[in-house]
């Protein structure tokens, strides 16, 4: 658990350049849609797209394990009770 946050904090920190090329990438895709070619901005909504999504896919896998480990402590809970319930 401990290495995945720590890879998620090191990914969050490297974002900082990401928001920088915003003014490139606004500038980039108007020089290129008066031109008539369109590719660029199609690829930029792309690139958008996973950016919107990847912390949505950090939180979802995040909830997963927590539901995962709950379900395990949920299973070592059950089976203490079971144990007690025999001896009384």
């Amino acid at each position: 658990m401990k290495k995945i946050i720590l890879v998620a904090f090191l990914i969050l920190m490297s974002l900082n350049d990401v928001f920088a090329q915003c003014a490139m990438c606004r500038a980039s895709v108007e020089s290129t849609m008066s031109n008539g070619r369109n590719y660029v901005a199609t690829g930029l909504n792309t690139g958008i797209f996973y950016l919107f999504m990847a912390p949505y896919l950090f939180v979802a896998v995040i909830g997963f394990m927590w539901y995962k480990s709950s379900l395990k402590e949920r299973e070592k809970r059950l089976l203490i009770k079971n144990r007690i319930k025999q001896f009384i």
